[in-house]
């Protein structure tokens, strides 16, 4: 089995140092654009690359953890390609992950004031997460910068797969933060009632970034996953 960790939008693989760092031989992919390269246009796009990413690397009996965009694009994925996929973990994501417009104007004002960007949008997210990672992925994500952030927004805001999502054979873990208000307990509720046999696991007191704020807790819930396939 190979486990691979999916990034949200504007982020990079470093979000998920917590699980790395646990699960050994897994592996954080970090999507074209954030920062090399130019990143896709569509969550169907990524979902294209990583199956190329994939296939180069000679990885079977795929283990997908995605994160909000990365929920998507491993949902997608799973749709697409279901031979390939062992098991599934959703976390802070959605069958449909509509974005308030006004969210995404501020994101836009960003790409010309990057500081101002930084301060009053980015930095918020991070809040609850230990200092010493709070400040690398920060710094990551200002790298990635705003233009790309705002092109995975909009891939998001398109992404609706909610007549689809109950088409997912791979078994499914769904974990959600009872404080995340990009994508709310509802969203993981609509998974594990659509994915047939899907566990959902409900962390007190986490919000969208729930795998860095409660990394203990959230690896604990994916361990006992594996074990289980």
């Amino acid at each position: 089995m190979k486990l691979a960790f999916i990034h949200g939008s504007g982020n990079t693989g470093l979000v998920w140092h917590y699980q790395t760092r646990h699960f050994a031989d897994s592996e954080a992919i970090s999507f074209p654009g954030h920062p090399e390269g130019r990143p896709c246009s569509s969550i169907e796009g990524y979902t294209g690359w990583l199956h190329r990413y994939v296939f180069e690397k000679g990885y079977s009996e795929l283990i997908l953890a995605g994160h909000s965009m990365g929920g998507a694009v491993a949902q997608m994925y799973a749709l697409d390609y279901p031979q390939d996929v062992k098991g599934l973990i959703l976390i802070g994501t959605g069958a449909r992950l509509r974005v308030r417009p006004d969210f995404l104007s501020l994101i836009e004002a960003g790409i010309e004031a990057p500081n101002t960007w930084i301060k009053d949008l980015v930095e918020p997210f991070y809040s609850r997460v230990d200092p010493a990672v709070r400040e690398r992925v920060i710094d990551k994500v200002a790298e990635v910068g705003a233009r790309v952030q705002l092109n995975d927004f909009r891939c998001c805001d398109k992404f609706d797969i909610m007549d689809r999502v109950h088409q997912i054979t791979a078994p499914a873990l769904v974990i959600c933060g009872t404080e995340d208000e990009m994508t709310p307990v509802k969203y993981s509720q609509y998974l594990a009632d659509k994915i047939a046999g899907a566990r959902r696991v409900v962390i007190e007191g986490g919000s969208h970034f729930v795998f860095m704020e409660k990394p203990e807790e959230v690896n604990r819930a994916i361990g006992e996953f594996l074990d289980g396939l």
